[in-house]
Formats: C-alpha cells, structure tokens, sequence
C-alpha cells in the first residue's frame, strides 16, 4: 500500500497543475473573447483523467486501509476531526469534485458557442479545482495535515 500512498501523493500535482492550467485557458477564453482550442481541449481532458486516476488511487487506499471500516463506528468517528476528515469529508468533497469535472467536460462538449464552451469550464473545472484545494490535507492543517510528498519509508 506504500506504493499507492506515494502515487496518490504524486499525482496530486498532476490534478492540481491541469486544473490550473485549464482554470486559466477557461479565463483567458472567456475574458479575451478567443476560440475553444484544441488546447483547451486537452487541458481539461488530462485534468479529468488525471482525476480519474486519482480517484482509483484514493478508493483503493479508502478500503484497503481500514477507513471504510470505521463507519461501523459513524458516532464516534465524527467525534474525531483525523478520522472524520479522512472516512466523510475528503472522501465526499473529492467525489463530487470529480463528479463537477466529468459534467462539466460532457458540458464543455455540447456547449454550441466558444464563449459557452469557456463559461462552462470557468464554472464547473473552477469549482471542482476550489473544493480539490480544500480537500487536500495540507501540511500548514492541524490535526489532518500530511507532507507535501509522501516517499517510500
């Protein structure tokens, strides 16, 4: 499972740097008025993948390392902000980050004009990038704060 704790960690980056990188297509795309590239296209298509691999990552962690099983204990587990963080809070933010992206691609697809193409990934890849930086159990974070880089121990 070290394996998988270190490439959760390392694709973090990868989540984070498409999603800006497609943040800042959909804001230069909206604000100059420009053309959906093939660019932009692609920005967001690695962003979604990379979520996707992401999310494979984190559900193979969630219950190979016992915090599903700590929902039998739903009481006290949300006493505990460590195990509440790690067992709902991540978990959920996180899915509905990914969910926000794939919609938001299908929409980005069906939009008709480029200005709709790039409102639609302001809205929904923004959004989704927000609640992913929230999510993240920063260092700086007490209590649920992990290293910036997990490595092998």
């Amino acid at each position: 499972m070290q394996t998988v704790i270190v490439l959760h960690s390392l694709i973090r980056w990868a989540v984070l740097l498409f999603g800006l990188l497609t943040l800042i297509n959909a804001l230069s795309g909206f604000v100059k008025k420009r053309a959906y590239t093939n660019s932009d296209d692609k920005t967001n298509l690695f962003f979604m993948i990379s979520c996707d691999v992401q999310l494979l990552l984190g559900l193979l962690l969630y219950f190979s390392n016992g915090w599903f099983d700590k929902m039998k204990d739903l009481g006290n587990n949300m006493k505990d902000p460590y195990n509440r963080f790690f067992t709902m809070e991540h978990l959920s933010l996180m899915l509905l980050a990914w969910i926000l992206v794939h919609v938001g691609r299908a929409s980005v697809k069906r939009a008709k004009t480029d200005a709709a193409k790039h409102k639609k990934m302001l809205i929904f890849f923004g959004t989704a990038l927000i609640l992913i930086l929230v999510s993240i159990p920063w260092p700086f974070r007490q209590v649920i704060g992990k290293p910036l880089l997990h490595w092998f121990s």
